[in-house]
């Protein structure tokens, strides 16, 4: 049966501030990326506690919503409920209050995110080129292997045009202006132009000025520069062209412009960039191999959490276009995954409860895979030590791959099914130390957190209470014990329901009073009903007239029918939020039936 999404995305919109307070929303992996108009109408608390939400976070100018492996079905179901602005005034909006270096991160992530799966997708048929290669299966005279290695290399060779269309939506020019400047830099006629021309010993000029013998095939920077070149230069000439002659000479001139100073400036600028990056990179792997795998191994977790993670991918791909090994972004994020996987896994030999022992273990494994953001916000983040372990086993691992020299050759997701991407005829012991590294990372990450271990008070926090007797009653949660007369509504304070107490909560978890059977779960998850073994029946009520909320703000725990022990958390209920509404957050306790 296909799980239906649209009630979380309909909750998703509503706090976020509604469908007007978005200015755009992408996604990645694991995570929706709004970018918001104003961060104060988004109610945090409330998403948090929402089921089907891992985690909420505010990093790189963006506004993320961790959701995990079901991301691009939210993502679908928010997108049939919501048209989301995409326009210039859109992005003024969303530029407001935000630093330098967080417009750049959400710039880069927002040009590459959207390609991400087809790079990655597109990287893995190279690897099976090669491994069909490495095995005997095909040869290169095979048609099977051409038509594979068109499918794989497709993406690379018209990144140009690709990258415009992505880099169009977050500079708001028009899209289909600059995949026609990103086309024309891969255009057959001019490639061959340049190769005529590299053969002659000559060169090439536009309106008498010269012309770089360049190659823009797999570049990156070169068409970024340009798109953001047409996103001043089209508003521009539109601006002077008349109405009635708009449709067709406003393109035409922006056109003329902007593919001229491309060919001209802009392009031999991007490419010169390009290159220089190349060869610092270079340097630092003439000098001192280890230190970028290793600084990348160690740190992609706080990279991953800031959103400057996202600035690694043009380094990696242009490392690929140039030399057609990736040294940077590749090898360290890959085991840096692993060894977030392998200080979770290691969480769950160490907890006791049963919940945090399987989400370590679901995330862990999903982490090995390549996705981390479940795994980072949702166990190791949270437990700190976890972390610790994780950055201790990558930064080790990184060390190594640094010191051998390993490189991936195809653009692929960073986890351990990408170790064939390391693969290559050229370098068969690659892929050995690569594997090797996958080892280190995992048992060092797996090592460090059992001797780290688990901090006893978050272990006190994590496991119920489950040794009182059936007669005993404990508090409901954290806070203050005030006397059930004292409640702001009369039915309660009368004792019109029983007897009882009533506590003004300081945290956002209820717990179960008794132990006893969960009879009853309001469908608002305001109210609770437990049947002691002796008979007694006890109901929790979270605040007063929080019926009125109609569910919102509240989340069960604990199911219907099930049996719970006093301390159990049974509900999460959105403390603050609700009482900014004006609903007071008092807990009632009340014995309905003491005749047991």
């Amino acid at each position: 049966m296909v799980k239906d999404f649209s009630p979380l995305a309909k909750t998703i919109i509503e706090k976020v501030g509604g469908e007007s307070n978005v200015n755009s929303l992408i996604h990645c992996a694991t995570r929706l990326r709004f970018n918001l108009k104003d961060d104060s109408l988004v109610d945090t608390e409330v998403l948090k506690q929402t089921e089907g939400i891992i985690d909420v976070i505010q990093s790189g100018g963006q506004y993320q919503i961790v959701i995990g492996p079901e991301v691009n079905n939210v993502f679908k179901a928010i997108t049939d409920q919501a048209d989301f602005s995409t326009g210039t005034d859109a992005a003024k909006a969303d530029d407001d209050g935000k630093g330098k270096i967080a417009k750049a991160l959400d710039i880069i992530a927002g040009m590459f995110v959207p390609i991400v799966p087809a790079m990655a997708g597109s990287g893995m048929i190279k690897v099976i080129v090669s491994l069909s290669t490495m095995f005997g299966w095909l040869t290169p005279q095979d048609t099977t292997y051409q038509f594979l290695t068109i499918f794989g290399d497709t993406i690379f060779y018209f990144l140009p045009v690709i990258l415009a269309a992505s880099a169009a939506k977050k500079f708001n020019t028009n899209q289909f202006l600059a995949m026609t400047v990103g086309a024309a830099l891969i255009s057959p006629t001019f490639v061959n132009m340049v190769t005529a021309a590299r053969e002659a010993g000559t060169g090439l000029d536009l309106f008498g000025l010269p012309v770089t013998l360049a190659t823009y095939s797999s570049s990156v920077i070169p068409i970024i520069l340009a798109v953001w070149f047409l996103s001043y230069v089209e508003p521009l000439v539109s601006k002077y062209v008349p109405a009635v002659l708009r449709i067709f000479l406003a393109p035409m001139i922006t056109l003329l412009i902007v593919l001229s100073v491309t060919f001209i400036v802009i392009g031999p600028i991007g490419t010169w960039l390009g290159d220089g990056l190349n060869a610092i990179v270079s340097a630092m792997n003439g000098t001192v191999p280890w230190l970028v795998p290793l600084l990348v191994g160690a740190t992609t977790p706080l990279l991953v959490m800031t959103g400057m993670h996202y600035g690694l991918i043009p380094i990696g791909i242009n490392m690929l276009a140039q030399k057609g090994i990736d040294t940077v972004a590749g090898p360290g994020m890959m085991v840096s995954n692993i060894a977030q996987g392998g200080a979770a896994l290691a969480l769950s030999f160490k907890t006791k409860d049963k919940i945090l022992k399987g989400l370590s273990v679901s995330t862990g494994i999903s982490a090995i895979l390549g996705i981390t953001e479940p795994v980072l916000y949702g166990v190791n983040l949270k437990y700190r030590r976890p972390l610790y372990a994780a950055m201790i086993g990558g930064g080790v691992s990184g060390l190594y791959l640094g010191i051998m020299g390993v490189g991936r050759f195809a653009q692929v997701a960073p986890g351990l099914l990408a170790l064939p991407s390391f693969f290559s005829t050229d370098a068969p012991n690659v892929i050995i130390h690569a594997s090797i590294a996958c080892m280190i990372a995992f048992v060092i990450s797996f090592v460090a957190e059992l001797i780290l271990g688990f901090p006893k008070d978050e272990l006190k926090k994590e496991v119920p209470a489950t040794t009182v007797s059936d007669e005993t009653f404990v508090a409901v949660a954290d806070g203050q014990l005030v006397s059930l007369e004292t409640v702001n509504d009369d039915v309660f304070s009368s004792k019109a329901m029983g007897d009882g107490v009533a506590l003004i909560p300081e945290s956002d978890t209820v717990l179960a009073p008794v132990n006893g059977t969960l009879t009853t779960v309001f469908p608002t998850g305001h109210a609770y009903g437990i049947v002691r073994p002796d008979g007694v029946e006890v109901l929790v009520h979270i605040g007063i007239n929080t019926v009125e909320l109609a569910g919102e703000g509240f989340t069960s725990l604990a199911a219907q029918g099930k049996m719970v022990k006093a301390g159990q958390p049974i509900a999460r209920f959105a403390r603050q939020s609700i009482a900014e509404k004006g609903y007071d957050t008092t807990i009632m306790t009340i014995i309905t039936d003491a005749r047991g």
